[in-house]
């Protein structure tokens, strides 16, 4: 486990996955981060996939390939590259594990970087190889509704910034797994640029928004608690907001998204993969979700 520091802020990165485990308010004393065995994950890395693919694979020239739900990054071993008291560095490239199910060369780097107003992910995907990389990449962080125990869950509100009139999210069906219909629907909850929180509008599974502008989104509470949690999501495509169906459980996922879990039916091939981002031989893309807190 790796512990950065900055002001009044500590978080804790666990080699593996690289995930965030804590990120904590060290005068007031609490975690903005989930950590519960309802849903015993933190603030999983998606790469290179993201959701379902259909039969939990994808072709490569007509050439079956298995991948996990979510991609195989959020359970390797990442190794560190760099550390400062307010900065770490992780690593994880390509070996014979990645390649059972991703036969590709390439680099994940994800930097956390502490500063007093919240923390810094970064993600550069090199191309190691000669040819091109097609891939997904996700951030999936749950935060604790309410923030340090103030109020309730149905307290709580999404500011979209910029305000959109109406913003669409992506049908999700369960078969019984969760894919996609390929159909839209409006956002449940969703006027003049606010979101108000309840359970009921997570019945059906995740809300995948598509971005059309987004650049932050932003959970507080208007009467209960002075704290806040506001995500820069403008590198990505999609926006996904997450609970846990049916446990009213006191955690909101709000997650980047670049890529799409499949349109169930039939195996695609990985190139033409919607939502996928790539990256060229030799080159590499960079990503960037800034976390600022209060």
């Amino acid at each position: 486990m790796q512990t950065i520091k900055s002001g009044h802020l500590s978080a804790e990165i666990d080699e593996h996955g690289a995930q965030l485990t804590h990120l904590v308010d060290t005068n007031a004393n609490f975690d903005y981060i989930w950590n519960n065995d309802l849903w015993p994950k933190h603030a999983p890395i998606l790469f290179p996939a993201i959701g379902r693919s259909n039969d939990d694979a994808y072709l490569i020239n007509g050439k079956k390939y298995e991948m996990p739900q979510h991609g195989f990054a959020g359970d390797s071993d990442f190794e560190v590259v760099d550390k400062q008291a307010d900065k770490v560095v992780f690593q994880l490239k390509a070996n014979a594990d990645t390649r059972k199910f991703y036969p590709f060369d390439f680099t994940l780097k994800v930097t956390f970087s502490l500063s007093e107003t919240g923390l810094n992910v970064h993600f550069d995907v090199k191309n190691n190889g000669d040819e091109d990389l097609s891939y997904s990449l996700g951030y999936h962080p749950a935060f604790n509704v309410p923030i340090a125990g103030e109020g309730d869950f149905d307290d709580y509100r999404l500011a979209i910034e910029p305000a959109e009139k109406s913003l669409d999210t992506y049908e999700i069906v369960k078969t019984p797994n969760p894919y996609r219909s390929g159909k839209v629907t409006p956002l449940p909850n969703f006027s003049d640029g606010i979101v108000k929180l309840d359970h009921q509008m997570f019945e059906k599974g995740l809300l995948i928004i598509k971005n059309t502008g987004i650049k932050t989104v932003k959970l507080y509470s208007e009467t209960d608690t002075s704290h806040s949690v506001t995500v820069n999501v403008a590198d990505f495509d999609h926006v996904t907001l997450w609970t846990k169906e049916g446990a009213n459980a006191p955690f909101l996922c709000i997650e980047p998204f670049n890529g799409l879990p499949d349109v169930h039916g039939d195996l695609v091939e990985l190139a033409d993969k919607e939502g996928n981002h790539h990256t060229g031989a030799g080159l590499t893309s960079s990503y960037n979700v800034q976390i600022s807190v209060k």
